[in-house]
């Protein structure tokens, strides 16, 4: 992970997916990650409260300044891994949220911080540049973005020090990044839906399965980790990669063709997340793959048109168009 910051010898890296597994749920993410929000930045700026939801929070998750005058406001959103352009009419509605209450009880925002705990991607970085300028423009509000990079900046300075310590530093002691499993993430209602066209759900769906809501999530989760190892082009952790490819590919076959000889096609599915479960443990380790991850990349196999769950899986991959 390469956050253009240099750290300190001995202080554990950042990683804010914590609040996660802290909290163990991703509501209870978003509140801590916006507690965290608010100690940082009060350790540079005197006198920042939190507004209690109750029921609403006026659009301000922390501020400084008088609210009978003009404040600046501190915006959480919890956006993980990445901050896409899809998250853009939520930053809208934050922002004109904000400035509604700011009218409706009688004080001003001179400054308006949104704080993501990750990194946009190209069309986002490029939607916020836009929207920022026109925005300060428009309502003569200073606008600030703290994502990723300028957070671990800020909590890595003297400043921030003990607020890294007390959100992040516990989790720095257990064994180091290449040793932990990865987050298995949830997948949001809109790249749920998005995924009902994609060949893996319609292999699934022709072998009669119905419920399909944990194979999206694994193949979902499965996909980020081939797409950051694509991205980050580690020769080793690429060549782990098409190893852990291989053996859940021989799996698959394996019991494809004991089921075709028996006539038991049907029991295919389950027979390969049996034997699946089995080899997990004996996957490289340096992939930190949860067993949701290697259930996922025999979904990628399937998907792209290696595997099937039916014995004419070849034709419905030849016929396939992904919506």
């Amino acid at each position: 992970m390469d956050l253009s910051i240099s750290t300190a010898a001995g202080v554990p890296p950042i990683h804010f997916g914590v609040h996660e597994v802290r909290t163990g749920s991703a509501d209870g993410a978003r509140a801590d990650f916006e507690e965290m929000i608010a100690q940082l930045a009060g350790a540079t700026t005197p006198n920042v409260r939190m507004i209690a939801a109750n029921p609403g929070d006026w659009g301000v998750d922390a501020f400084a300044g008088d609210l009978g005058g003009a404040i600046t406001v501190w915006q959480s959103k919890y956006f993980m891994p990445v901050t896409t352009t899809k998250h853009a009419q939520q930053i809208r509605d934050s922002f004109s949220h904000a400035r509604q209450a700011a009218a409706d009880h009688g004080y001003t925002i001179a400054s308006w911080v949104l704080c993501i705990p990750s990194s946009m991607d190209g069309p986002a970085a490029k939607w916020w540049d836009g929207w920022q300028k026109k925005t300060e423009r428009d309502h003569g509000v200073v606008i600030q973005l703290w994502d990723k990079t300028e957070l671990v900046r800020r909590l890595l300075s003297p400043e921030g020090d003990q607020v890294r310590r007390a959100y992040y530093e516990p989790y720095g002691t257990a064994p180091q990044p290449q040793e932990q499993l990865r987050l298995v993430l949830d997948v949001e209602d809109e790249k749920a839906a998005g995924l009902d066209s994609a060949l893996f759900v319609r292999q699934m769906t022709e072998a009669g399965h119905v419920e399909l809501n944990s194979a999206k999530r694994q193949f979902f989760n499965a996909d980020l980790v081939a797409r950051e190892i694509a991205h980050k082009a580690v020769p080793a952790e690429m060549a782990a990669l098409s190893s852990v490819d291989g053996t859940l590919h021989g799996l698959w076959e394996m019991q494809f063709n004991e089921c075709s000889a028996e006539g038991a096609l049907p029991a295919l599915h389950g027979r390969v997340w049996r034997d699946v479960r089995e080899e997990h443990g004996k996957l490289p380790k340096s992939l930190r793959l949860e067993l949701v991850h290697s259930w996922g990349l025999v979904h990628r196999l399937v998907d792209n048109r290696k595997a099937g769950w039916v014995k004419h899986w070849r034709q419905i991959a030849a016929g396939h168009t992904d919506g």
